[in-house]
């Protein structure tokens, strides 16, 4: 997957990738996005994650080079709006 989606795209096709979310939303949605115990302690310590797909090439140095990719998960709207 390359990135956060409102449901399955393997099932869904009218699936929608996510840009961004925070973490609340994630949860609220049960969008799956990790395990629980590690998306409530990202909220808590204030840590953005990336979700994007790493076996394509190249993608992991579009992230470390703050490229928007995938779905960026954090917990303010400002971040959002930033990652855009």
């Amino acid at each position: 997957m390359d990135g956060v989606y409102s449901s399955d795209p393997l099932k869904n096709e009218d699936a929608e990738l996510f840009e961004t979310l925070t973490f609340s939303e994630a949860i609220q949605k049960q969008l799956g996005v990790m395990d629980m115990t590690a998306l409530s302690m990202c909220m808590e310590h204030d840590l953005p994650v990336v979700v994007f797909n790493f076996k394509e090439d190249g993608n992991i140095c579009k992230v470390v080079g703050g490229k928007p990719i995938g779905t960026m998960v954090s917990n303010s709207i400002k971040d959002k709006v930033a990652n855009v």
